[in-house]
Formats: C-alpha cells, structure tokens, sequence
C-alpha cells in the first residue's frame, strides 16, 4: 500500500495539478520515510480529499507530488464519537491513538470526577494539542480519508447536554444492558463514554442518565480505560456496518 500523508489545508488539486508536501510532513516523507522520485503516494486533507499522485520531486523541505487520481469520500454517518476521561500516565493517549485508527470521527476529553490526571486551562490547550497530534498521526498510519476533530476538555455538566441531542452510551461493567445488544444505527451520532481508573462516580452516572444516556457494558470482564474505548469504538463499527 503506498504510503500516506496530509496535508495542512483544504486539497483543490485536480488530476495533473501538483500538490507539495513542506515542513514537517515533507522532512517525514523524504528523511524518515525516504520516498523516491517516481514513487507512488496518497495525500489527502483530512476532510475527505483523497489524492493519488507520483513524486516528481523530493527534498527535505518540499516534495511535490503530481496528482493522477482524485476520490471525494463523504463523512461517516452516522457520526461515531469517543468521550475519554482523564487517565494517569499515558493511558488516555493510547485509547485516543486506537479508536483513531479503528475509525472514530469525534473525541472529546472528559475531567471525570475520578480522573487522577487534572487539566487546568495551560493544560487543557497543551492536553488538546497533544491528543489532536496523536490522532494525526494515528490518523495518517491508518489512511483514513477523515481526521477525527478533538474537542475541548468537558466536564460532567456539559456532557449531559450533548446526551439530549445524541444516542450516548455510558461504558459501565455494572450495566444490564450489552453494548452488542443494542440497536444503533436510528441515531445521527452514537457517543461512547469511557470513565478514568476507578470507573464513573454513582452520581455521574446519574446525571447521565437523567440527560437520556444508556449504561452499557462491554462483557463479564472489567477493561482499563485505555482498552474500553476501542473496544467499544470496534462494536460500534461493526453495528453500524462500517466493517
């Protein structure tokens, strides 16, 4: 499969046009990736744009490749979408890194009552960018068409609002409900939510029920954090038919 890259805005490019890679994502195609002139690539935008092209050029400040192919892919409907509470050490990233390349289109950072790790608002900025970095490049090993958007960090209060407008289902071991045993495709957006270490607070769970989310589990089983989200986000894929 040839290799992929992004670009940093929107792609206008036709067949025949040239695209160029510069700054950090040329360095990446020629220095670490080591593409050659004459060499096969895919570039894409990250909404939708997906480019076939040839490198006709090849420098560690710019590559330029020439477009021979040109697919507009529509957004995935419905939209699926990952709440990820704050988790100690790196946990949080890699269930942000995972649902990227299984297919998720929306994660939201969620301060959960019992998230050990704590964003101030220096931190909140400095989380989010980091997260939006980590979904980029997760995003380009998986050649998704789409980059997933990463949303500002959200507390419990403002979570229960986004319930009412969506289909939202609470990741909870204690839940009578399977996530397997519910029907999802009716909603225009399914949001999974994945509480910290030690799991979603009694009152948490409460509001979020109140707001119209559904408890869920995943199995007889208890998953850390960073392996609830995708495993949910791969259910969810399956039900929705995207695999």
């Amino acid at each position: 499969m040839p290799l992929h890259f992004l670009l940093d805005h929107p792609a206008s490019a036709s067949v025949g046009d040239d695209v160029v890679l510069t700054g950090t994502e040329a360095h990446h195609a020629a220095t670490v990736r080591r593409v050659r002139v004459g060499e096969e690539v895919t570039v894409g935008d990250g909404r939708g744009t997906w480019l076939t092209g040839e490198c006709t050029a090849v420098g560690p400040r710019e590559v330029v490749v020439r477009v021979t192919g040109r697919a507009d892919v529509p957004p995935p409907s419905p939209r699926l979408v990952l709440v990820q509470a704050l988790a100690k050490g790196d946990r949080d990233e890699l269930a942000v890194q995972a649902a990227t390349e299984l297919g998720v289109d929306e994660i939201i950072p969620w301060q959960a009552a019992r998230s050990v790790s704590r964003w101030d608002a220096a931190k909140a900025d400095k989380g989010r960018a980091r997260w939006a970095g980590i979904v980029r490049e997760a995003a380009k090993q998986a050649h998704r068409a789409w980059l997933p958007d990463v949303s500002p960090l959200v507390s419990t209060k403002a979570l229960t609002a986004r319930a009412a407008a969506s289909r939202m289902l609470v990741l909870e071991p204690t839940a009578t409900e399977a996530l397997t045993a519910l029907d999802l495709t009716a909603a225009e957006e399914v949001v999974l939510v994945i509480g910290p270490e030690g799991g979603i607070t009694p009152d948490e769970l409460a509001a979020l029920a109140g707001a119209g989310a559904t408890a869920a589990r995943l199995g007889d089983t208890v998953l850390r954090t960073s392996t609830a989200g995708p495993a949910a986000v791969a259910i969810a894929s399956a039900a929705l038919g995207r695999w």
